[in-house]
């Protein structure tokens, strides 16, 4: 609380309230206190300065700060105080100036580490809201773009933002997202994934409702083809809904690359993702129930190899799972310079003793070592429900063999299959089957060749590409045209 005199005069008394650390204080100093004691009468000597007078002069001519509103109510007073902007009490009058002086230290923005790029932007979120939406206007330079505020948390009071582009996102999406969100009562909201939780449609299921990115890149292309974001203040992560499944065998990387590199790779995306699902089930089974399947050189070669293994397939296929889950929770939390060496060197001292004390045979540790490494292969946040799905897999395969198996897929595909995000089908574009969307899904069409986009999200606004951009060599005619004089052949060189 600081306390001086209105243009040194006695009768006329100003209190500034700000929080030390979260203001800025040349702006503090310079702006405000040095404005109102010394240089407001020294700008306008002709107009007499009075009690009366005194609080419209400051809000007219008195002020240099680029965002100043007035307020009555206390709780607006304490709320502004708390969040870095600072306030001037003005004696005699029963209003509060708020002036907009946040500065606090925050990072800087950096390369992104859960979302790695070869060819494309390096940068990522940090944890200040303000910086995260002035990227995204950066990249979209659109008044369309719309940024509507939130505080949510009872007693945190964060700030929350919605981010849509008005004109492809359906409205009735914008009005059920923000409705959640208004709905939702609880005290803090320390970090987005505390929303997660709340905006889901079915909070049961272990596969993810809402999706996230920390690159303002794959936010700005998501909120292109019709999505809402959600950002929250002290979170580098951002949410976006409606989600779909083949989000999460998607990179970035897939539409700055040509378009038969995207296609391959993704291609090796959802087959990684099928193998680190099955494999260990697939191996379990063959070994137990269905022998016959197995080439008569390789049956013989891993009968020797279980000879001397004291455990059935299944648990030693069990035991190494959690074992190669352990090591890669411990890998997560140790510091990272620890972390990496923990994960590679536990896994291979641990898979090299089991084998030679005869507990474990050399194919369950390949079969193991393979699942694990797919499962790095596909997005993140994937990779948790195949996790924990690949357990129960796991034992219906040992119990009732390609039977089992079979069964446990064909429920997953169900439930996929009944899952919505924000009324869009989760397994769109295959099921419900909408052919124009096939182009965005294993395949990777050409940039020229993704003329709309998809059909369920951005309707509203259909076409992004317009037709007839499909590269061609020049025709015949205008190269001999171009040989004939100087110009021509200028042209036809270039």
């Amino acid at each position: 609380f600081r306390e001086f005199l209105f243009a040194q005069r006695e009768d006329i008394k100003i209190v500034l309230i700000y929080t030390d650390g979260l203001a800025d204080e040349s702006q503090v100093s310079d702006q405000i206190m040095r404005a109102l004691a010394l240089e407001v009468p020294m700008a306008v000597p002709q107009h007499e300065v009075t009690q009366a007078s005194a609080y419209h002069m400051i809000m007219e001519r008195g002020l240099c700060t680029h965002q100043v509103k007035e307020t009555s109510s206390f709780d607006d007073v304490v709320e502004a105080v708390l969040a870095g902007d600072t306030v001037l009490l003005v004696e005699g009058h029963a209003r509060a100036i708020i002036n907009s002086a946040r500065k606090w230290e925050h990072r800087q923005v950096t390369e992104s580490e859960i979302e790695m790029v070869v060819r494309g932007p390096r940068e990522a979120f940090v944890e200040n809201l303000r910086t995260n939406t002035s990227m995204l206007r950066r990249k979209i330079k659109n008044p369309n773009l719309k940024i509507e505020a939130l505080k949510l948390g009872r007693v945190s009071k964060t700030d929350v933002c919605l981010v849509y582009i008005k004109g492809i996102v359906d409205d009735k999406v914008v009005d059920e997202v923000k409705s959640r969100l208004q709905n939702i009562e609880i005290d803090s909201v320390l970090s987005s994934g505390y929303l997660e939780e709340m905006l889901q449609d079915n909070p049961w299921s272990p596969f993810p409702q809402v999706n996230y990115t920390e690159k303002p890149d794959r936010l700005a292309a998501r909120l292109l083809e019709g999505r809402v974001g959600i950002m929250v203040d002290g979170s580098p992560i951002v949410l976006t809904v409606p989600t779909v499944f083949m989000e999460f065998l998607q990179a970035a990387e897939d539409y700055y690359e040509r378009s038969q590199i995207g296609t391959a790779v993704r291609i090796l995306r959802f087959f990684s993702m099928f193998m680190s699902l099955i494999m260990p089930s697939l191996y379990v089974a063959i070994i137990t129930f269905h022998q016959e399947m197995l080439p008569t050189a390789l049956l013989l070669r891993l009968a020797a190899q279980r000879e001397a293994v004291p455990f059935p397939a299944f648990v030693e296929a069990l035991a190494m799972e959690l074992t190669f889950e352990i090591l890669r929770e411990a890998g997560i939390r140790l510091p990272r310079q620890v972390g990496q060496a923990v994960s590679i060197v536990g896994a291979l001292i641990l898979g090299e003793a089991g084998v030679r004390a005869g507990l474990v045979a050399p194919a369950t540790v390949i079969v193991v070592s393979f699942t694990g490494i797919t499962s790095f292969v596909y997005f993140y946040s994937a990779s948790f429900p195949i996790r924990l799905l690949r357990f129960p897999v796991l034992v219906l395969s040992a119990g009732f063999g390609l039977y089992g198996l079979i069964i446990v897929l064909i429920l997953i595909v169900v439930h996929m299959c009944t899952l919505r995000s924000f009324g869009v089908p989760y397994l769109a574009p295959i099921a419900p089957l909408v052919p124009e969307d096939l182009k965005d899904t294993v395949v990777r069409a050409p940039w020229w060749g993704m003329i709309t986009r998809p059909k369920l999200m951005g309707w509203k606004n259909l076409q992004r590409v317009t037709p007839g951009q499909k590269p061609a060599p020049p025709v015949d005619g205008s190269d001999q045209k171009g040989g004939e004089g100087g110009a021509g052949e200028g042209q036809n060189q270039h």
